[in-house]
């Protein structure tokens, strides 16, 4: 009963943190590494080394690995969701964010509000309570342990769905050496036989569900993936399905219908919307991060998760995105990013360049074949000119 008494205390104060949901569960081997260890070999992680690393792999098996002494995990969920600026959806020449990503960074809020938890449960018990918080930030599973804590189920789109609270949530760990109540797992899947997140995923990077039920998602064709994680010039036949996202995607999130019906604008201040990345122009965006160095886009967006991808990844996603639009105005802009230091902006500029196919897009395109020193940027400028590689 004192177990149980405690429990319920710590989860009036976990929502008093700002925490929507709250579960426990024991930290058992995870039954879910046959299918985790599957996707890895069929490559489906793309660069995402970190994932295959077999020090990592053996710590998402096993918590203890990571915690020795782990005895309960607290999961809760921390709400993100975000209205669009008016007009975006229909402005291919404005930049979508990931509702996410819009405001401060979610592990350092996260981070601080496991921590002030962890804080009152070591001041309620006798001898105190060892703990570790994680957000996203190391080798665990993290959806697999909120199931397990009730939190929801794995939707077709991979995402963790509440029946009552969608999935636009952040899900936090807190690694703990006592024994709490446990909650029972979430087992029933909700989505039945819904498949709008397949139908509208535009690179086709969901699968659908393997013969144990698992959704499978190949990251390499994820527009998230694409915008943030990968560092190499991205694919030829997935930049225009990419549209004028720059960083993330919410698509498989907007098309659910439990998102439609249960999804609330959060109360978290550190979320709301940054004045900069409220769908920004796509050519004063640009200009913006032309305008600085490295050091610069890192001072910028310290606080940011926009950091993640480097100066020259948010660049190549926005010259993809101004290709996307087509409009002869990004050409300036673009022709700024000819002469970037980076390979890697100056062989997106130039397909975006292009994509506009204008006489001034043309123009600029032809006066850098000469002088370009990088080969894949010049195969780019044969290839938007229309003229063979040699």
């Amino acid at each position: 009963m004192e177990r149980q008494a405690l429990t319920a205390r710590l989860r009036v104060h976990a929502h008093d943190l700002g925490f929507s949901l709250v579960g426990v569960t024991a930290p058992d081997p995870s039954t879910h590494m046959d299918f985790y260890r599957e996707w890895i070999a069929s490559g489906h992680h793309g660069e995402m080394g970190y994932l295959a690393r077999e020090d990592s792999v053996g710590r998402r098996a096993d918590l203890t690995k990571t915690m020795a002494e782990t005895a309960s995990v607290i999961v809760v969920a921390h709400e993100y969701y975000q209205e669009d600026p008016e007009g975006l959806a229909d402005d291919p020449s404005r930049a979508v964010i990931a509702r996410y990503a819009r405001g401060e960074d979610y592990h350092h809020v996260v981070k601080r509000k496991l921590e002030e938890l962890l804080a009152w449960l070591d001041n309620q018990v006798e001898g105190g309570v060892r703990g570790r918080p994680y957000v996203d930030t190391g080798p665990i599973l993290e959806r697999d342990l909120a199931r397990r804590a009730g939190l929801g189920w794995f939707g077709k789109n991979t995402m963790l769905i509440h029946p009552a609270r969608g999935s636009y949530f952040f899900v936090g760990l807190l690694l703990v050496d006592m024994r709490l109540q446990h909650d029972a797992p979430y087992e029933e899947d909700r989505c039945g036989t819904c498949h709008a997140c397949l139908d509208a995923c535009p690179t086709g990077a969901l699968l659908g569900r393997d013969g144990d039920g698992a959704p499978v998602m190949d990251a390499r064709r994820c527009i998230s993936y694409l915008t943030i994680e990968l560092r190499d010039p991205i694919p030829l036949e997935l930049r225009r399905p990419m549209g004028n996202r720059v960083f993330g995607c919410d698509i498989c999130q907007e098309v659910c219908p439990w998102n439609a019906t249960f999804a609330r604008v959060n109360t978290e201040r550190a979320y709301e919307t940054r004045d900069d990345l409220n769908g920004p122009e796509l050519v004063d965006l640009a200009g913006q991060i032309l305008e600085s160095d490295d050091a610069g886009f890192r001072a910028h967006f310290r606080d940011s998760p926009l950091g993640r991808p480097g100066r020259a990844g948010m660049l190549r996603n926005i010259s993809v995105a101004l290709g996307n639009w087509g409009d002869a105005r990004a050409v300036p802009v673009l022709a700024t990013a000819m002469s970037d230091p980076s390979p890697l902006v100056r062989s997106h500029a130039a397909w975006a360049l292009g994509e506009i196919g204008s006489p001034s897009a043309k123009q600029e395109l032809q006066s850098r074949l000469s002088t370009e020193p990088d080969g894949q940027v010049r195969n780019e400028l044969h290839a938007a000119l229309g003229t063979p590689a040699f």
